[in-house]
């Protein structure tokens, strides 16, 4: 029996993504970007996303369907984020795919990005064992879960407390004066810096704290105090050992407490997802860290680490293989939803 086609849409944030997917194969994934738009802001601005979704979202479904050749016709079922993220940009995203499922006669689900990133991993390196730890960072989001079923079982083992890794590295590129996105260029001037120039803390590892929680704002604070001191006494700063010694800090916190998690849960597979997942450092001390301690490691290539619909896709296709229930066409968007709320 052939698996059904799943047509996902993404608008979470400044990514207009629109997937197409069959089983575990990824037929197409076809995302424009407003990054560029924000630049000059520095960060994301909601209102300019939503607006970009409104422009981007028919060009981008009929480019993915071309790369696809396939027809909307063909389309089984319809996946689509519901959340967390920016409520206009949800909004306009769940607004499309609703009036495609209405027009179609196809069931609609509504499912969340944040287990879009696990299940993506799916189209790339075949089924997700379980159980499971998936090691979640982004510009919003860090997160560690334990995946014991991508469409019914996804429990938080521990989250941020305050910025998230993908967040941290833009304030940091904005204090060094870098342009925006932050992430992308600390990683590429990290690899002519020296990791251990600078002894940046590594927040939420002490006795007394959360396990499983992390902590990037206190080290932000101290690689701002650190440069402050450099300019005060007239020297130049080392902007390729501040990146380096920066980014060995994140990646040194985020892989030692997802291999605590492994360990102490007694689960063999980590998982990598979200778009601080392309930072080369971090998927070279994971790799490192779980061959030491026999754990085998799964990150998605860079391109599915990013938001796109491919990852919703792939979540609705394990959503629709287990049975579930679509969701109605007057479901509400949660900017909020947690993680283990995989459909709505």
């Amino acid at each position: 029996m052939t698996d059904p086609l799943i047509l996902g849409i993404e608008t979470s944030c400044d990514e207009t993504g629109v997937g197409l997917v069959r089983g575990n194969t990824l037929l197409a994934d076809a995302v424009a970007s407003s990054v560029d738009s924000h630049v000059r802001y520095g960060g994301i601005v909601p209102e300019v996303a939503a607006r970009a979704h409104l422009e981007a979202m028919v060009p981008t479904m009929h480019r993915a369907l071309d790369l696809a050749g396939v027809r909307l016709s063909d389309v089984d079922a319809i996946a689509v984020t519901a959340g967390p993220g920016l409520a206009g940009a949800l909004l306009v995203g769940t607004a499309a795919a609703k009036s495609y499922a209405l027009a179609l006669d196809r069931p609609l689900y509504g499912v969340n990005h944040l287990g879009a990133h696990v299940a993506v991993d799916a189209l790339e390196h075949g089924d997700l064992p379980t159980p499971l730890v998936a090691l979640l960072v982004s510009g919003g989001h860090t997160s560690l879960l334990l995946v014991n079923d991508i469409a019914r079982d996804v429990r938080t083992l521990g989250a941020t407390v305050d910025d998230a890794a993908g967040e941290a590295f833009d304030k940091v590129a904005r204090l060094l004066g870098l342009p925006y996105p932050g992430g992308p260029v600390i990683d590429r001037l990290a690899a002519g810096g020296d990791p251990s120039a600078i002894a940046f803390p590594r927040g939420m590892t002490g006795p007394r704290d959360a396990a499983y929680d992390f902590s990037f704002s206190g080290l932000k604070t101290a690689v701002a105090r650190w440069v402050e001191g450099i300019e005060r006494a007239g020297k130049r700063i080392p902007v390729t050992d501040v990146a380096a010694s920066f980014q060995e800090a994140v990646a040194d916190v985020l892989t030692r407490k997802a291999l605590q998690a492994c360990r102490e849960h007694g689960v063999a597979d980590l998982l990598i997802g979200g778009g601080v997942a392309a930072n080369s450092r971090l998927r070279a001390l994971a790799g490192l860290r779980c061959a030491e301690a026999g754990v085998r490691l799964r990150v998605p290539r860079p391109g599915l680490c990013t938001d796109n619909g491919a990852m919703v896709a792939a979540l609705g296709a394990r959503v629709v293989a287990a049975g579930a229930r679509p969701s109605s066409l007057d479901f509400a968007t949660d900017p909020g939803m947690p993680v283990e709320r995989l459909t709505v």
